[in-house]
This record gives structure tokens, C-alpha cells and sequence, in this order.
């Protein structure tokens, strides 16, 4: 049953991991790329072509203006959980460098105006003029519902209306090699209710596949996802962050525009990537040549790509399958992706970033590019696509935490969180608090309720059989884990819902197609995967084995921020100590593993 997201402000995580996360995001992360994109000349590009006097002169990548754009939807992000004065500055001066960069009939791109002298869309394929196009929509469209400025949804519609009279059948007839605009064109329709907008983003859908790109150089028409048309795709191919953009818009125009064959295509293909092409922490493209996905079941621990880009896509797929079908599988794949394969691309302190997310750093190991796991995490990249995407990830965190129908409100994510919700019968409010991922526990008030029956929904997590749950302290049946437990009642004011969830270490072992970790173990708490960092052993780990027996747990408030470490028994009396994959590298870089031979 399709589930709506909640308004903006709706629900507000008020504590606990997500909250220390989302702070130093906002004090750390966010003020270093105001300093990076001044640094790197992003910045400067925009005033450049908003002269019209420096042709020629150009900073970075081609695709550079999306690090602002991104950067500018965190801003309105977290100017909507908490205005600030430096927030609100970065916000107006920028927006107004952006609308002074912009031609007179609405076009916008530092790269064509200052390289290429204003030629637009003479290579579609690697060019980014419309994946660039698509960053300052989104950015445009948080900003709108953010704070109420319309200064780049404005610059964003007359682009749009441009885009519109331009491309499409019997105009200029092709799409970008790296898909993003899709759903941000229908992202734009729905804050404007422009239908062309819709329309547009259905072409570009429906014009995959159709040999409309021409392939330059090594790749092939699958790292730019024009193999095949969407429809006909089962197994993900090709540039991992460019097939889960375009999976996520065509996923938005299935539900706009209510065509049920293209979202069950997309649905069976969601479940070939989660069955076998995604890996344990939920990091996806397990190819380094082309930051491609791998066949299915080839997924190397040493070898893994998992950029943060990716995982962030994944997430965003997720969510709008989730919202589609109200089914918690797409749930609990956000839930493991946001707490592995996405904070473990941001440092603990929040000023440096992991590109690649590898599950294991064999012992002399060397970092032969910039995007290795080796080298460390780095202040900022050259292609600097993962920082800001990191940034608008936890800024905008809140909006994933519940969700509602007419019939109810449904929780996906624990954490400390407040949320009030609208539906049939009238006004709910709810008060969550818990200490999760860490302790099981989940604590659900209600503060307000209609006079009514209402559901309310609780995710109970594929991982947490044999979970339990009382209502006012009266026991509840919940049944399988896996899914969405609803509980109907004619709920008041006080009454209290506590879940127990069995957030407990355990072993988990691979599919025996996946060679490459054949015979291995890897160590689970709740939604957090754990692994073997160098530093914390007596062994080396390339060397050592696991053996049957107890796991130990261990509370270290003192340790990587306040962790709990998990001790697993090894061959020769050994010991090994597994800390969240999450956190490691932030005390030293050296050899890792999340897979250990058993």
C-alpha cells in the first residue's frame, strides 16, 4: 500500500547517533565546503560567468557546479531544522551568484560559458550538462520548501522551461550520459505543478536505451545506461551512482504518472541488485573500471568500489519504492545502507571523506590513486561528488525517520525522534526515544491522537527475530521479523508502546556464490556491520582464522566516539576485537577486514 512522506518538520530526531551525527555535520562538514569550494574555485567559477569576462578560465571538472548545488541543499536543509545567520548568508549570497551566472533565456553551466563559449549540448554523453542541471533543481526545490526563498527556484524553472522547449520528440532527441535530471524534473513538477515537467522526465525515461548516446573511448553503452531501456533492464550494469539515479527517477515518474508495468520492472530489478549485487554494509559497484556494478555474486571484499555516491542512490531508490509500495524490505536496505556503506565515507570529526568504501585492506597494502581506502580519508577530491552528497544526506535525515496513509503513521527508522503527522481521522503525535543502534530498546509515547481508531506502524527489522513488544505494559504478538507489524486501536494520549528489539552480536555467513568470501564470517550487531582493524589485534589478520564460541560484547564510551566492540574467538587461543565498519579509519589506516576466514 503506497505510504506519503511526512511534510517537512514533521518529524525531528531530537538525539542519540543520528542527532551527533547530524550536529558535526552541521558544525564540521558543512563550514569545510564553504572553505573547499572558494579553495578548489568552484566557487569562482560562478563569479566568472556571471562577468561574461573571463572565457577561458575554468576550475576543476566539467561537472564542478553540482558541488555548490549540493552544498546549497544542505544549507536549506539545516536551515529548516534550525535557522542560523551564517547558514542564511551562505544561502543568499550564493543563490544570488547562482541567478547572476544564468543566461538571459534561462540556460546555466560555468563549464559551456567559460570553456566552450556558450556551445551547449554538443557532447551529451560526457558533458553533464543536464546531471548539472538536475543538482540545481533539487537544490532549488529544498531551498523552496526549506525557507520559503524562491530565488533558485526560479533560476531552476526558467532552466527548466528551457530544457522543455528544447529537448524531447521532433526537438533535440537525446539524454545525458549521467542520469540525475529525471527526478529532478519530477521533483520540480511536484513543487510547482508545471506538468511539462513531468512530460520531459518521461522522455528522457522512456529515451534510454535507444541508442541516442554515442559511447566515446573504453566504455560502453552500459556506463552510461543506454544499454537497454529501462524497462527491459533486470540486472543492474554499468556506472553504479548513474544506474541508481535514473532507477530512482524512473521510479518517480511510474508513480506520477501511474504506470504500474514500469514499476514492477523496476521492483524486480531492485531485487536482482539486493540478492546479488549488493554487498553486506549495503555498498554497491564492485568494479573500479567504470565505478561499475560487477556481474551478480561478484562481489569482491578487496576490490570493492561501494563509493558513497552510490550508497547515497541506494538510498534514495530505496526510499521512493518505499513510499510506492509501503513494503519494508526497501526499508530495511535504507536502514543498513545509511548505517555502513554512508557514514563510513565521513570521518568521525566530519572534514574528511572516504570516496571508495572497500570491506577489506589486505597487510602492504599501498594507495595507488586518491580514491584508495589506503591513503586515509581526504579533505576533498578533485571529482568532489561524495562530500556535499554526504552532507545533503544528513541534513535532509529527518524526512526518513516516519511515514504516513490515511489510515496511520508508520516508523522506519529508530531514533530519538518527535513527529506529528496528519491523516483520516485527524492530528497524531508520537515521541520516540531509545539508545539504538547500541541498546534494542524502542520507546514509543503517544502525545496526541484523534478520537478515533488509527494504525500505527512499526518496522520490525529483517535481522531482529524473536523482537518483542508491550502496550502499556501488556504484552503484544509481533510476529515474523521482516516487515511492517500495524497496530489498530483507538490509541490516547499517554499510551506507551515499548519494542524490544535483540540488538546482540552474531555471525553472519555468505551466499556460496559469492566466491571470493567463500568460508568467511562476518560480525553483525543490530543494523550495524562490524570489522577487524589491525590496530585492535594481536595477530595479523591476513593470517588468522575464527573458531566457534561466544561473542563478547564490550561498552567503550571512550572508543571512536562511544562504541560497543564485539570480541570473536580465533584459532591458537587468539581473540580478535570487531569495531563498527562505520568507524574505522579514523584512529590509523592500515589493514582491515569485514570478512574473516572460519
Amino acid at each position: 500500500m503506497p505510504l506519503r512522506p511526512l511534510p517537512l518538520g514533521a518529524a525531528r530526531i531530537t538525539g542519540g547517533f543520528w542527532s551527533e551525527r547530524q550536529r558535526i555535520n552541521r558544525t564540521s562538514t558543512i563550514p569545510a565546503a564553504a572553505r573547499r569550494l572558494e579553495e578548489a574555485g568552484t566557487l569562482l567559477n560562478f563569479r566568472r560567468a556571471a562577468d561574461r569576462s573571463s572565457v577561458g578560465q575554468f576550475a576543476g571538472k566539467l561537472f564542478a557546479d553540482t558541488d555548490v548545488y549540493k552544498w546549497l541543499e544542505a544549507v536549506a536543509w539545516e536551515q529548516a531544522r534550525e535557522p542560523a545567520g551564517e547558514l542564511a548568508a551562505w544561502q543568499t549570497t550564493t543563490s544570488a551568484l547562482v541567478a547572476a551566472a544564468q543566461e538571459p533565456d534561462g540556460y546555466l553551466n560555468t563549464y559551456t560559458r567559460l570553456v566552450l563559449d556558450g556551445q551547449r549540448y554538443g557532447d551529451l554523453e560526457k558533458g553533464h550538462e543536464l546531471y548539472c542541471a538536475g543538482h540545481l533543481l533539487q537544490a532549488a526545490v529544498a531551498q523552496s520548501r526549506a525557507t520559503g526563498d524562491r530565488t533558485l527556484l526560479d533560476v531552476a524553472c526558467r532552466l527548466a522551461d528551457l530544457l522543455c522547449k528544447t529537448f524531447g520528440p521532433g526537438r533535440l532527441e537525446g539524454v545525458d550520459g549521467h542520469p540525475l535530471i529525471e527526478m529532478a524534473l519530477v521533483d520540480l513538477y511536484r513543487e510547482t505543478g508545471t506538468p511539462s515537467y513531468l512530460e520531459l522526465a518521461s522522455y528522457f525515461v522512456e529515451a534510454r536505451g535507444h541508442g541516442l548516446l554515442t559511447p566515446p573511448g573504453h566504455h560502453g553503452p552500459a556506463y552510461f545506461q543506454d544499454h537497454l531501456p529501462v524497462r527491459a533492464v533486470r540486472t543492474l550494469a554499468g556506472h553504479a551512482v548513474r544506474a541508481l539515479y535514473l532507477a530512482a527517477g524512473a521510479t518517480d515518474v511510474a508513480v506520477e504518472t501511474g504506470d504500474t508495468e514500469l514499476l514492477d520492472a523496476l521492483r524486480a530489478t531492485w531485487q536482482t541488485m539486493v540478492g546479488s549485487q549488493t554487498y553486506l554494509t549495503g555498498g554497491v559497484g564492485s568494479r573500479w573500471y567504470g565505478e561499475a556494478f560487477g556481474d551478480p555474486f561478484e562481489l569482491p571484499p578487496d576490490t570493492a568500489y561501494c563509493e558513497t555516491c552510490a550508497a547515497i542512490a541506494s538510498v534514495q531508490w530505496s526510499w521512493r519504492l518505499l513510499l510506492a509500495t509501503g513494503e519494508s524490505r526497501y526499508a530495511d536496505l535504507i536502514e543498513r545502507t545509511l548505517y555502513n556503506a554512508v557514514i563510513s565515507g565521513v570521518s568521525l570529526t566530519g572534514d574528511s571523506f572516504f570516496y571508495v568504501n572497500t570491506l577489506k585492506v589486505r597487510q602492504h597494502a599501498y594507495a595507488d590513486d586518491q580514491r584508495s581506502a589506503i591513503g586515509g580519508r581526504q579533505p576533498w577530491y578533485g571529482t568532489a561528488c561524495c562530500p556535499p552528497n554526504v552532507m545533503r544526506t544528513l541534513s535532509s535525515l529527518d524526512q526518513l525517520v516516519a511515514t504516513s496513509d490515511d489510515n496511520g503513521v508508520q516508523l522506519q527508522l529508530y531514533a530519538p525522534a518527535a513527529v506529528t503527522a496528519e491523516i483520516g481521522a485527524g492530528t497524531v503525535g508520537l515521541e520516540v526515544t531509545t539508545e539504538y543502534p547500541w541498546h534494542g530498546t524502542v520507546r514509543v509515547r503517544v502525545t496526541e491522537s484523534p478520537g478515533e481508531a488509527w494504525t500505527l506502524g512499526l518496522r520490525l527489522p529483517a535481522w531482529a527475530a524473536g523482537c518483542t513488544l508491550a502496550i502499556n505494559g501488556v504484552e503484544q504478538r509481533t510476529g515474523a521479523a521482516g516487515r511492517l507489524l500495524p497496530l489498530r486501536r483507538s490509541w490516547q494520549a499517554g499510551d506507551e508502546l515499548l519494542l524490544e528489539l535483540p540488538v546482540e552480536a552474531r555471525r553472519t555467513s555468505p551466499d556460496e556464490r559469492i566466491d571470493s568470501v567463500r568460508g568467511c564470517i562476518a560480525i553483525e550487531r543490530g543494523p550495524l556491520v562490524y570489522c577487524f582493524e589491525q590496530l585492535d589485534q594481536d595477530v595479523v589478520l591476513d593470517e588468522t582464522a575464527v573458531v566457534p564460541g561466544a561473542l563478547v560484547e564490550r561498552e567503550r564510551p571512550d572508543l571512536l566516539g562511544g562504541v560497543t566492540t564485539v570480541e570473536v574467538p580465533a584459532r591458537d587461543g587468539q581473540t580478535l576485537t570487531a569495531i563498527p565498519y562505520y568507524a574505522w579509519a579514523n584512529r590509523t589506516v592500515g589493514p582491515m577486514t569485514v570478512w574473516v576466514s572460519e
